[in-house]
């Protein structure tokens, strides 16, 4: 196949984790009613966004993958035919835990897993207190509709996660997210912080030459101290926007990608032709110095 149709998930969350699971459920068998072949979640969607804060009660939230989630959105896929990605707070064992997204495929099978690679710590984004990076590698997934390349929210700011994705097979990039603006900073700040989140996602699909589609929560979180941007959004193989959702409401949409407009744009633009891969070493430094 080569025309797949996509469904994003832009949503907001409460506190009750199984009435968001719930929520993501009615929202995929809208989704598939729509005529989604392929439906992505939001990062983490089945709480809050709660790594603002560095607190141990948080774990409580995790669960083993495959687990009841993925039980339960296994269930839907199957019933809707449709392929889900869905971004959960994996616990690995006692202690050990992952920022990790599953796929179920349109029968309901469980494909696999994978484990967000880059971990932030920043202020309002304590990630590295709950996750221990992944150590799956980067994954692509040979679903009945297309084969995908799963990454995770920060994995979007490194160009090498979505070139080594690209070139394992994917067809269509998918970013599950969660970032937001502050409401503390004023406007121009945050227009010029969605600006650059949405331009480096764009910029993997001209140097990949494959549509990305990358899924953002929405609305106010963390006491009214952070709103979710939304924005969700689909690009082609040549950075085109083809679809933008709102920054303050839940959406369910769907959008017809073409899949075999890769081969087009990677033949008039070959830059993966072009690739020195003899002259890249460099690149596996943590920076180019004197120093080992």
């Amino acid at each position: 196949m080569t025309k797949v149709k996509i469904g994003l998930v832009q949503m907001s969350c409460t506190n009750e984790k199984q009435a968001n699971l719930q929520k993501a459920i009615e929202k995929i068998r809208e989704a598939a009613a729509k005529g989604a072949q392929i439906v992505c979640l939001q990062e983490l969607f089945t709480s809050p966004y709660f790594c603002d804060v560095e607190d141990y009660d948080n774990f409580k939230l995790a669960e083993p993958i495959p687990g009841p989630s993925t039980e339960a959105l296994g269930k839907v896929a199957a019933e809707t035919g449709v392929v889900v990605i869905a971004s959960l707070f994996e616990k690995r064992a006692q202690g050990l835990y992952h920022n990790t997204t599953a796929v179920l495929d349109a029968d309901g099978t469980y494909l696999g897993k994978y484990r967000k690679m880059h971990i932030p710590d920043d202020p309002a984004y304590y990630e590295k207190f709950y996750f221990t990076p992944g150590d799956l590698g980067y994954k692509v997934f040979k679903t009945k509709f297309a084969t995908i390349g799963v990454l995770i929210c920060w994995d979007q700011w490194y160009p090498e996660a979505a070139r080594i994705t690209s070139l394992m097979g994917a067809e269509i990039l998918f970013y599950p997210t969660a970032i937001g603006w502050a409401t503390s900073q004023d406007d121009a700040t945050n227009v010029e912080q969605y600006n650059a989140w949405q331009t480096i996602q764009r910029s993997h699909s001209v140097a990949n030459g494959v549509h990305v589609v990358s899924v953002n929560r929405v609305g106010l979180e963390q006491n009214g101290a952070m709103k979710f941007w939304g924005g969700s959004f689909v690009s082609n193989p040549f950075g085109t926007v083809l679809y933008e959702a709102s920054h303050d409401k839940e959406e369910v949409h769907v959008i017809e990608l073409n899949t075999e407009l890769s081969d087009r744009y990677r033949t008039h633009w070959p830059f993966m032709r072009d690739r020195r891969i003899d002259s890249y070493q460099p690149i596996t430094k943590r920076y180019i110095d004197d120093e080992a």
